[in-house]
């Protein structure tokens, strides 16, 4: 059918009255009474996802934490979106940070080593932490194009059980980014390949109460 038929056929609905309001019922439940503590099952899910999961108890132990995270990799340069606490970063001294400039281009942010971003939110049920361009998140592109991300996730209050918890929570006006593990795709064979669309690595951060240790 081409472009202009459908049109055509949309034109000659509306002309009907094929917009007439529908009141639509939301009853639906937001949240499946889980025995499992949100914060846990977000753990989970992250890891299943492949992310690694760590923890921080406050924010010294957070910085200690993410100057390690940092060495590891090998980080000379990390792009620090604005809003992200300064402490956060006291433990990579020797790390060059790299501003979340507006006109910096995919090859300059591709030569960056990592990120480093807090969140909106993060949903359990799903594992997928969500990203809207606030405060310490900074523009889409410096979590879709360097190699790392450095994802922390305030606990307990930035998760929500399920997605119908999280969207009232959610701007649909911001740029909002989703993220569920590390960037992964695979092929006809099903040979996994990761970081075509996005950091080939991703460290969350859980800082809150809870178990210690990485």
């Amino acid at each position: 059918m081409s472009r202009e038929e459908v049109l055509r056929r949309v034109r000659a609905a509306l002309e009907r009255g094929g917009r007439a309001d529908v009141d639509v019922p939301r009853d639906y439940l937001d949240s499946h009474g889980m025995d499992e503590n949100p914060v846990e099952l977000l753990a989970r899910h992250l890891a299943d996802y492949r992310a690694r999961v760590h923890r921080a108890g406050d924010e010294a132990e957070l910085a200690a934490l993410i100057g390690r995270l940092l060495a590891e990799r090998g980080a000379r340069r990390v792009v620090v979106p604005e809003g992200l606490p300064p402490r956060w970063l006291a433990g990579a001294p020797g790390v060059a940070r790299v501003p979340d400039a507006a006109g910096a281009s995919p090859p300059e942010l591709d030569a960056v080593d990592s990120v480093v971003t807090g969140c909106a939110l993060a949903i359990a049920e799903t594992g997928t932490l969500v990203l809207d361009g606030g405060p310490a998140q900074g523009r889409r592109r410096i979590t879709l194009v360097p190699d790392h991300h450095v994802c922390v996730v305030r606990v307990p209050e930035q998760v929500v059980e399920s997605l119908p918890q999280a969207l009232p929570r959610l701007d649909p006006r911001r740029p909002l980014t989703w993220i569920s593990g590390p960037s992964a795709t695979s092929d006809i064979e099903l040979s996994r390949v990761e970081g075509v669309h996005g950091p080939r690595a991703l460290d969350v951060v859980l800082l809150g109460p809870g178990p210690q240790g990485a």
